[in-house]
Parts: C-alpha cells; sequence; structure tokens
C-alpha cells in the first residue's frame, strides 16, 4: 500500500478564531502542543476521536479540517470496488 496522506487546515483555523495558539488548541483537545506540531506539519495523523475534538472546537465539519488524499492507485483500485470491480 502505497503512502496516503491526511492534509488539514488546523493552522489556518487557528488563526481565524482570535489567533488560537497551538498550547491553547492542544489544552482543549486534551493533547500536547508537541502533538498539535506534528499534525499541523503532517508529521502525525490524529485519531478519528482526536479529528473530531478538533473539528468541534472550530464548530466546522470534520471536512473542514482534515482532507484525505489517496494514492493514484489507491484511488482506481477504491473506484473500482465501488463500482463493483475487483
Amino acid at each position: 500500500m502505497g503512502n496516503s496522506r491526511i492534509h488539514n487546515n488546523i493552522r489556518t483555523l487557528r488563526f481565524f478564531h482570535d489567533e488560537m495558539t497551538q498550547q491553547q488548541l492542544a489544552e482543549k483537545v486534551g493533547v500536547t502542543r508537541q502533538t498539535i506540531i506534528a499534525m499541523e506539519q503532517e508529521k502525525y495523523s490524529p485519531s478519528l476521536e482526536l479529528a473530531f475534538r478538533i473539528a468541534q472546537v472550530f464548530e466546522v465539519p470534520l471536512e473542514e479540517v482534515f482532507s484525505f488524499e489517496a494514492e493514484p492507485e489507491q484511488a482506481a483500485n477504491l473506484n473500482n470496488k465501488s463500482k463493483g470491480k475487483s
């Protein structure tokens, strides 16, 4: 399986929420500032629970915080499976 990437808009959302600091966000969602830094740098993908908590802090849908980009081969395989092909 290739490398899939989860992208996020955490930095932008923090900026538009009164320039919330990484520490403030970390405290609101129950993680360390280092975890927020790693997510913003896309070096760490959060658990589903943490992803939802972050979206709740910003009062936006999950899709406005995180997006998933599959490798081209993975995307083709997913499309074929959804069409009933193997």
